[in-house]
């Protein structure tokens, strides 16, 4: 393999699992949040008890989050030193405003609603939490400034071929940011509803071991989790459809791809359902298609057309140079569907759960099938979260930064590819290493169950006795 396919494998390897935490964080902190705030609400212990039980998870995700953050950075001036250059007076910035605001902002209040259990009024013990969930919040949106500039670069001059900063103001404004920070925060809400709905489910499989209480929890637990991805699944369906809409005239390639059009469409267009590209000759194989379609999801009307890969090459050639321009078409293909598919399905799963847990009529509890089907979905929303940012990075192939900079630039001049092989390896074996303690961990707090907590807590809260003292005896 040559520098740059292994620099971007590394970059891709770093950043997908990173973003399977991300989301996670940030959905446990808001469910958690809402948990809590309904024990202040409505004085029910069982609500404090879900708050503490799913904390657990949360700080779990927190923790490594943090640890493949630092890993992703790190990454960046290692083999993307070129690149590092170019945006770095741009993303100096947000990045700064990132680590130095939001996420002491998050980590500051996380520290302070662990330590402050009972110490202080319940109404203010939940206003930590929310303030978690909103630095949390605020740290995605600061990255997201900096990664929607490499999708639609504003408020820069090239000076000296470095991007140097004009404007902050329409750099924040970019209409990227917005589509970007809305579908995210959306998939994040969604991804927390649906992994504590799941791991219940999982959990009331084994229902007959389980006490009363630990019953009530998980079903409690299930109705807030459906709620929530609910909320969550409806959100992101509506935001990414927005974005996709931007994509026509922002990244008409990257919308063509997602598409599968090499052709011009025609009008109306047809939206093909499924279909597999010849990459190399640049022509579709085949396709299933629904007539008009894609001309109401592009345009919101049944006309209009779509351009094709093909014209869309010729436009880019003749503004950039020579080059091929064509992103991997497949994976940018089934990549949507997956993502669409996998958000649907979650939206209907929640519709479905929530009729089924009602309180006349508690179907979901009593078929081991349908608890199987929910338990099932707590690993959709990783495959939806890894599908979008395969679309968002690859789709704008060749570039780093949209029409600036390109990828075959953008590697540090002095790595190697034996340096990048021995990385490749370190980093991998490190997130595997990762994963499955962090999946280690999750079982065990689930196998020791919400009542554990309190226990433990109680008993690391009284003070311990000294063998010497007077009075020990």
């Amino acid at each position: 393999m040559d520098i740059v396919t292994l620099a971007r494998i590394q970059f891709a390897m770093t950043t997908v699992f990173h973003f399977f935490f991300v989301p996670l964080s940030i959905g446990m902190a808001f469910v958690v949040a809402i948990m809590e705030t309904l024990y202040v609400t409505k004085k029910d212990e069982v609500y404090k008890k879900m708050a503490k039980f799913w904390a657990q998870i949360l700080l779990l995700s927190f923790a490594v989050g943090v640890v493949t953050g630092i890993i992703q950075e790190f990454q960046f001036g290692m083999n993307w030193s070129d690149y590092s250059r170019f945006v770095g007076d741009i993303f100096g910035a947000p990045l700064a405003v990132e680590a130095l605001l939001a996420f002491f902002l998050e980590s500051t209040f996380l520290g302070l609603w662990i330590f402050t259990w009972d110490r202080v009024k319940p109404a203010v013990h939940a206003l930590f939490i929310w303030l978690v969930g909103f630095g949390s919040i605020m740290s995605a949106f600061w990255i997201l400034v900096a990664n929607s500039f490499m999708q639609h670069p504003t408020g820069y001059t090239i000076n000296n071929g470095r991007a140097e900063m004009t404007d902050f103001g329409a750099v924040i404004s970019n209409p990227q940011v917005w589509y970007e920070f809305s579908h995210v925060i959306a998939g994040a809400i969604l991804t927390g509803g649906i992994v504590v709905a799941g791991l219940s489910a999982f959990q009331l499989l084994k229902k007959n071991q389980l006490s009363e209480l630990t019953q009530k929890i998980y079903k409690k637990t299930v109705r807030v989790g459906l709620w929530v991805t609910l909320i969550g699944s409806a959100s992101v369906l509506f935001a990414g459809d927005l974005q996709m809409k931007a994509l026509v005239e922002d990244q008409p390639m990257k919308f063509a791809a997602t598409e599968g059009l090499y052709e011009n469409s025609g009008d109306p267009a047809a939206w093909t359902v499924v279909a597999w590209a010849n990459e190399a000759k640049k022509e579709r194989v085949f396709g299933i298609e629904i007539p008009y379609m894609l001309s109401i999801l592009s345009y919101n009307a049944p006309e209009g057309a779509v351009k094709g890969m093909n014209e869309i090459n010729k436009e880019l050639t003749a503004k950039y140079g020579e080059g091929n321009y064509y992103p991997p078409v497949n994976t940018l293909f089934w990549s949507f569907r997956v993502m669409a598919g996998f958000g649907t399905l979650m939206l209907l799963v929640a519709i479905v759960g929530l009729i089924m847990t009602r309180k006349k009529k508690e179907t979901l509890y009593k078929k081991n099938w349908l608890l199987w089907v929910l338990g099932l979905m707590t690993f959709a929303p990783f495959l939806a979260n890894t599908s979008g940012w395969l679309i968002t990075e690859l789709g704008r192939y060749p570039w780093t930064v949209y029409g600036l900079f390109k990828i075959e630039d953008s590697v540090s001049p002095n790595v190697s590819v034996t340096s990048l092989l021995i990385s490749n390896i370190i980093y991998f074996l490190l997130f595997a290493g990762l994963g499955a303690v962090m999946v280690y961990l999750v079982i065990r707090e689930l196998k020791k169950g919400p009542e554990y907590v309190d226990h433990q807590q109680e008993a690391d809260s009284k003070p311990s006795i000294d063998p010497f003292d007077g009075g020990a005896f």
